[in-house]
């Protein structure tokens, strides 16, 4: 009888799939685009918080706000998609508690391009492709961001569940 020498192989195979399934966090310009959109869309993100992510998300990385705060940025579950069947097609659903917030076309296209350009892992059925995430958790330190040293915006997420 012959060995069977794939077994390492489906080893990294499993694990892999493993740690795509595993928490992540993402840091840089990607973070920051993610933060300013979902705290766009967020009930709890104050008024004034939304209006600095705006800025800092259009570039202006000098603003004022209050010397040591942080805004906080948070979401239940995000759940984007694009139809490559019908390519103007694209949605999300945000989870804020109780909160439903639907996003469609350009809106929902961007948020859907950033899961993507953060790390997060599309998956596809039947003409549609899917990023979805839970448990977002993002930190923008707007003081840190006006340094312009690549720092100031961090999110970590979760699977979807």
């Amino acid at each position: 009888m012959r060995p069977i020498f794939f077994s390492t192989g489906f080893f990294f195979l499993v694990a892999h799939g493993v740690a795509q399934a595993a928490a992540a966090t993402t840091d840089g310009s990607g973070a920051l685009s993610l933060a300013a959109l979902v705290g766009k869309n967020s009930p709890t993100v104050a008024r004034a918080e939304k209006a600095a992510l705006a800025k800092l998300a259009d570039g202006h990385a000098k603003i004022a706000f209050p010397k040591g705060k942080t805004i906080t940025v948070t979401a239940d579950a995000i759940s984007c998609r694009s139809s490559n069947v019908d390519i103007t097609q694209h949605a999300c659903e945000l989870t804020f508690g109780e909160k439903k917030v639907q996003l469609a076309g350009r809106l929902a296209h961007e948020l859907y391009a950033t899961l993507l350009e953060v790390g997060v892992p599309p998956d596809g059925a039947a003409g549609t492709i899917y990023a979805a995430v839970s448990a977002l958790d993002c930190v923008v330190d707007p003081g840190e961001i006006a340094q312009k040293a690549g720092g100031g915006a961090q999110c970590k997420y979760e699977p979807p569940k």
